[in-house]
């Protein structure tokens, strides 16, 4: 049964155990009803009394009223002096009314019960006296209570071997924690380095006669008790401690200094280990953009698709695995620099200032300065692919077209200067000369070609392709067997003319077969060429244009085949002709060298063409399709990845304005959201997975979507440093009002009121809305009368030391805080050091190891100056000027 119920505000917030499992276990009833009967006698005796038996003396209310007066200092109502039961119970009740007065709730315990002699409500209400009027009050930074009293006892003895108190039962066990509470405060009266371990008996008695002896306070328990017991009662221990608690509570003065200096050290250390942490990881970053930006920003290469390609791996990797690790070092070193200035802020230390070149802006310049390399870089290295592509492309056609031609120039200039027409005949003459029209015409077709040979060498001299001494030299080689080719063919016209009034007609049937093969086979040349050429296309709307064209020339081929068959039927009469007349078979068709052969020949070579052609048209349709499915595949994806990265970018800056509740639920609450950001992170992946897919494609162009992933990569890295930075800042904000020791309440209504009158929700107050702020705050500034105004530029000096007319909401929390609350000062430390000097200017090595923990007091120790004053002893140390250091400089 609990016998009391805390309030939610009273300094009462035990463990559910004390109510109930101290009261039930017997070995523990037995060693609280000696505890609190010593503990009770120590006060009943300065009024002259005590009591024998806990239950029977308080059951007429008379003693109990009495020790209540002795403890609290006050005085009760007069007690009722009769001897009735009722009488009793009213002075039970007046005693109970009193400790309720001081806050105390009381549950289930009744006047009655303890007039009855209710062992277990006698102890409780005992318990509960202890707890308000001995243990309530202690307080040791910022612990109250039982969580103080442990408090302080871990401190007391944190220098002694062989203790380690983290309770009020075991740690006790031995003797030693009480042996060592005794020796820190007058190590005259126990010699520790005697004591052992393993001899609790002797330890404990040692504590409790000294205690009694010299310090006043009584024997509440047996050292055989204890020891005997598998767990010591929590209660009686706790009663106990809190007398030496009290015993020495007046040795506090120089304890309090101790732990101001040790709060300061512990501050100047950890700044200082950020400082050097942040000059480190700035030093790296750096130097790993400096490494970086020489190798982006060079635009050589060996002109060969192969050695861009292996840049562009190159570069590819350098995004994917070296830049992201780079990118999250500087989001933290960012967020460790606010954290640190936030910190030399609530200690008062001046602000720090990087090495040069070392500043937030100077990296973030070099972090924009590399990202522009990269952007330069890889325009650079896409354009010079697709440069090289089109020059592979170039060179492949020029080889193809120099090809045709020198097959049909091959053995032309030989042919044009044969002297055959000396020993024919007339007919054979004729035959000539109109073979020779044919060859005219035919040489004038070509004509077309060799220029189409020229421009391409031309465009491949114009682009700096890699092999154009070969390229030159060929077309050279052509070119001029061109012009011999034309003066042959001059020459020839005019032997031929001067014999041609000698010739007679040909036959109508060869010339027939000449006039109508000759564009025939021009026709096939031309279709065997147009089969036969190479096509580049980016998009599927020009691989079906060439389809489409493809299939316009297929529906020509029956008109081609009947022309064939016509001009194949004309060379058939000849022969019938021939046989008819029993001519020699082996007479030539002298109007023309082309043969029902070759004719026939390149027939069959155009419908072999045709299906091959077919087949690349319909491979890069497949290929021009793939390229179209990446692109709404990747359009699909990046429409989706892109809103979302910008709403929640939103999101978060919404969330960064509109803090309300605690520190710490919207902190936990923004660290979850970056865990929901963070679990994004897949999307981002594939996003790269589908877009190195289209670089390696050479896909150049989407219309199906406006992002790119250099789009999609800032949005990204920006949402992420947002969110970063908002969960720093309020991170910096739990530091402030814990440091200032302002409260919730506090740090909701200055947020409150900025969020109030910043109405463009920017996150920072122009001057009116920062008098308006003030003005609802109670400041006067009214800005129409002189002293209004006075105050309003003091504060704007503090709050915008720049006078950049903008007011920070970090910079106002930092002016309310310092208006209300005080920090250490440099005084404050001075005078903490004299008292630890006993009041001397100077202190020494000694009494600094004696009064601070070991790590502090070397560290003190290596910093401090040796005092210059008269008489001096040996090793005087300077305390004065160390602490003003600590409040002037950065670095000692």
């Amino acid at each position: 049964m609990s016998y009391q119920e805390p309030d939610e505000n009273d300094y009462m917030a035990q463990e559910d155990q004390w109510d109930r499992e101290g009261l039930l276990d017997p070995a523990w009833e037995k060693q609280q009803r000696k505890t609190f009967t010593a503990w009770c006698n120590s006060h009943l005796r300065k009024a002259g009394t005590q009591i024998e038996d806990i239950e029977k003396d308080f059951r007429n209310g008379l003693k109990l009223m009495l020790l209540l007066e002795v403890i609290s200092g006050e005085r009760l109502p007069k007690p009722d002096r009769g001897k009735m039961r009722f009488h009793k119970i009213a002075n039970v009740n007046k005693a109970l009314e009193f400790i309720a007065s001081k806050g105390v709730k009381l549950v289930s315990i009744g006047a009655e019960e303890i007039v009855d002699g209710n062992a277990k409500m006698t102890l409780g209400m005992i318990w509960t006296i202890i707890l308000r009027f001995a243990i309530q009050d202690i307080s040791v930074e910022e612990s109250s209570a039982k969580e103080g009293l442990l408090l302080w006892c871990q401190r007391k003895t944190a220098p002694y071997k062989n203790v380690n108190v983290q309770n009020f039962h075991m740690s006790w066990k031995d003797g030693l924690a009480f042996c060592a509470l005794i020796h820190r405060h007058r190590p005259d009266l126990i010699d520790y380095d005697k004591l052992r371990k393993d001899d609790p008996l002797t330890n404990l008695n040692t504590a409790f006669d000294v205690a009694d002896k010299y310090l006043d306070i009584p024997k509440m328990l047996d050292a055989e008790d204890i020891v005997d017991m598998a767990k010591p009662d929590e209660r009686s221990i706790m009663t106990y401690v809190a007398a030496f608690y009290h015993a020495f509570s007046g040795n506090d003065k120089t304890e309090t200094a101790a732990n101001r200096i040790c709060k300061v050290l512990n501050v100047n250390q950890e700044n200082e280990r950020l400082m050097d942490e942040y000059e480190r990881l700035a030093s790296d970053l750096l130097e790993w953009i400096n490494r970086m930006r020489p190798w982006l920003e060079n635009r050589t290469t060996d002109n060969t698709m192969e050695g861009v390609q292996k840049k562009l791996d190159d570069f590819r990797d350098y995004r994917r695995h070296q830049k992201p690790p780079k990118a999250e070092e500087k989001g933290q070193l960012e967020a460790a620099f606010n954290t640190l200035q936030t910190k030399l802020r609530l200690s008062n230390r001046p602000a720090f200032m990087p090495s040069e070149g070392k500043m937030v802006s100077d990296i973030a310049n070099a972090w924009k300065g590399l990202e522009g390399a990269e952007k330069g870089y890889e325009e650079w290295l896409l354009s010079e692919m697709r440069r090289l592509e089109r020059l592979d492309h170039l060179a492949k056609k020029f080889y193809h077209k120099a090809q045709i031609h020198e097959s049909w120039t091959d053995g032309k200039e030989a042919k044009l200067a044969e002297q055959d027409y000396r020993q024919c005949q007339l007919q054979d003459i004729k035959a000539l000369i109109k073979k020779h029209d044919a060859f005219e015409t035919d040489l004038a077709a070509h004509q077309d070609r060799v220029e189409q040979i020229a421009a391409i060498a031309q465009e491949l001299n114009d682009l700096e392709y890699h092999d154009v001494a070969t390229i030159n030299d060929r077309c050279s080689t052509i070119c001029e067997e061109w012009d011999r080719l034309g003066d042959a063919t001059g020459k020839r016209r005019e032997a031929l003319l001067n014999i041609e009034s000698c010739l007679e007609a040909i036959e109508k049937l060869n010339l027939e077969f000449a006039k109508r093969a000759a564009p025939f086979n021009i026709w096939m040349d031309g279709a065997m060429e147009d089969l036969e050429d190479m096509f580049i296309v980016h998009s599927n709307e020009e691989i079906k244009e060439l389809i489409a064209a493809h299939e316009q020339f297929k529906a020509t081929l029956s008109d081609a085949e009947q022309e064939k068959n016509v001009i194949m039927s004309l060379m058939a009469d000849v022969e019938k002709h021939k046989r008819m007349y029993n001519l020699s078979q082996h007479i030539e068709n002298v109007y023309t060298l082309l043969t029902p052969e070759k004719i026939d020949s390149k027939w069959q070579r155009v419908k072999e063409l045709v299906p091959k052609r077919d087949n690349s048209l319909q491979m890069e349709l497949a290929k021009q399709m793939n390229h179209e499915r990446l692109r709404v595949e990747f359009a699909t994806l990046a429409n989706k990845v892109g809103p979302w990265i910008t709403e929640k970018t939103d999101e978060t800056v919404h969330m960064a304005l509109n803090i309300k509740g605690s520190l710490e639920n919207n902190l936990t609450s923004l660290k979850s959201y970056q865990q929901n950001i963070i679990a994004y992170q897949p999307n981002i992946d594939q996003l790269e997975t589908i877009n190195q897919k289209v670089q390696e494609s050479l896909v150049y162009d989407n219309k199906h979507t406006t992002y790119t992933m250099e789009h999609i990569r800032v949005g990204w890295e920006h949402l992420k440093t947002t969110l970063t930075r908002t969960i720093n800042e309020i991170e910096n904000q739990i530091l402030l009002r814990d440091a200032k020791g302002i409260t919730e309440e506090q740090m909701n209504e200055f947020r409150s009121s900025f969020n109030h009158f910043d109405r463009d929700h920017s996150g920072q107050l122009n001057t009116d809305e920062m008098n308006g702020v003030l003005t609802s705050l109670g400041y006067d500034v009214n800005l129409k009368e002189p002293k209004g105004e006075a105050e309003f530029q003091r504060i704007m000096a503090v709050v915008d030391p720049n006078a950049t007319g903008m007011v920070t909401f970090q910079s106002f929390i930092d002016f309310m805080t310092h208006e209300n609350i005080d920090s250490d000062t440099a005084d404050q430390v001075i005078n903490s050091f004299r008292i630890l000097a006993g009041d001397k200017p100077y202190i020494t090595a000694d009494e600094l190891r004696r009064e601070l923990p070991p790590d502090q007091a070397e560290y003190c120790i290596q910093r401090m100056s040796q005092w210059r004053g008269p008489d001096a002893p040996p090793g005087a140390l300077d305390y004065e000027s160390f602490s003003t250091a600590l409040y002037g400089e950065s670095d000692l």
